[in-house]
């Protein structure tokens, strides 16, 4: 009888164990195949304001951050996110919508509360590297060396540049190997001139550092103004640079990176 409870008992705890390892399987699997699409970065700002007295608020805007990552996460890619130093970094915008989904269901919070520093970034692990808006990049972003190198070194590994509104002025000076700004010759567009001048957000843009659509003329970029395009909306495309104006479009960005990373 004591050895019948016994065979029992072991039975019970190989059950128990092979379980465990079903499980431990099954998590991996799920793992290596999020993997195999590869991995995406999302670079943000740690500029809470503009260093005006009356404190205007830079940081990030989050439905041109959140929408794009529950994008890439949706279709597979793991994402990582990196600041100027690191950890935590400032939003503006209620969460709601696509950014309250990412928020509550694909761990969003947890993952850019805990932003990289770029030394801890391998530019060999990531096929995208995506800016959104806020005016926080232009503050912290645009003229970090580190970080400006990574985006340089994903673009020259075969990698796709991504921006939303203010997003694109922070790689407006991004220099690749050949001296070359990488926005050079490229159509490229961003939030335009003419509709800064009449934002009280940053005083008609007298708090920015650098205007966007000026910096991106300047490093030889074919920036795309309202009347260039047909719709203010649409999202510009040109030798693996995506970008668009405005924030509605954040997600579409992202989508069509993901088509440019799949068609390579």
């Amino acid at each position: 009888m004591q050895q019948g409870n016994g065979s029992n008992l072991n039975s019970v705890k190989m059950k128990k164990a092979f379980l465990a390892l079903l499980i431990v399987l099954f998590v991996m699997a799920c793992d290596n195949e999020e993997n195999k699409k590869g991995r995406i970065l999302i670079i943000v700002s740690n500029t809470e304001d503009m260093g005006d007295p009356e404190k205007h608020f830079a940081g990030n805007n989050l439905w041109e951050v959140a929408p794009p990552y529950h994008i890439f996460v949706s279709h597979g890619y793991k994402v990582d996110f990196v600041s100027p130093t690191g950890g935590k970094v400032p939003f503006s915008m209620d969460p709601v919508g696509i950014s309250s989904y990412t928020i509550k269901y694909e761990n969003f919070n947890g993952n850019v509360e805990n932003s990289l520093t770029p030394e801890f970034v391998d530019y060999t692990n990531y096929k995208a590297v995506f800016i959104g808006g806020g005016y926080g990049p232009l503050f912290d972003v645009a003229n970090n060396e580190n970080l400006l190198s990574i985006i340089a070194e994903i673009y020259e590994n075969g990698g796709i540049v991504g921006g939303c509104g203010h997003g694109p002025g922070a790689f407006a000076n991004v220099k690749l190997s050949n001296g070359e700004y990488m926005v050079k010759d490229k159509k490229v567009t961003g939030f335009p001139n003419s509709t800064e001048v009449t934002k009280s957000w940053a005083k008609e843009g007298t708090l920015l550092p650098i205007m966007l659509e000026d910096q991106l003329r300047k490093n030889g970029a074919i920036f795309q103004t309202k009347s260039d395009l047909n719709d203010k909306h649409d999202v510009v495309i040109d030798e693996r640079i995506v970008t668009t104006m405005f924030l509605p479009s954040s997600a579409i960005v992202a989508k069509e990176m993901i088509n440019e990373i799949e068609k390579n």
